[in-house]
């Protein structure tokens, strides 16, 4: 039996794990710098910045869903970004990853949300492959750019000539 809670602050160390996990399965282990007060902050603070769904089988941890709304100007919309949807390797193929997508397609549809969107590392053929099987199609003619670190540092300070 599945079941799909949202995440409470005492889920913490256990989104801490299943995040290095996940980082460490996307071959990102060095570039995960997680803590349980910073997770703690950002989640369940003043100003959550996202929010998280559990996911058990038969009462245990099996994985989770981190998610947030974005906007889309052209629906004039919110939408619901998927930031991580992982399942622990060995509970995989049980139907664990389609039920928290299929909640995450739920809550998208119940706050009214214009657009379901995420990312997917392009040799990641087994996570893409299970995205199309849930209808979803890949946005080629796109370009993911990103700042971190001290290259958003500088981007800040950046002045107009």
């Amino acid at each position: 039996m599945i079941e799909i809670r949202n995440a409470t602050v005492a889920d913490v160390p256990l989104l801490k794990k299943f995040i290095c996990d996940l980082a460490e399965y996307e071959k990102l282990g060095d570039e995960c710098f997680v803590t349980e007060e910073k997770l703690r902050q950002t989640l369940f603070g003043e100003r959550p910045a996202a929010e998280a769904l559990i996911a058990h089988l038969h009462g245990e941890p099996a994985g989770f869903a981190l998610f947030f709304q974005n906007y889309s100007t052209f629906l004039a919309q919110p939408g619901l970004y998927l930031e991580d949807l992982f399942v622990k390797p060995e509970l995989r193929r049980r139907g664990i990853g389609q039920a928290l997508f299929r909640r995450l397609a739920q809550i998208a549809c119940d706050r009214e949300c214009g657009r379901f969107e995420w990312s997917a590392l392009d040799w990641n053929t087994t996570a893409i492959q299970f995205y199309e099987r849930m209808g979803a199609s890949a946005m080629s003619e796109w370009t993911v750019f990103r700042l971190t670190g001290e290259a958003l540092a500088q981007a800040a300070k950046i002045e107009s000539a």
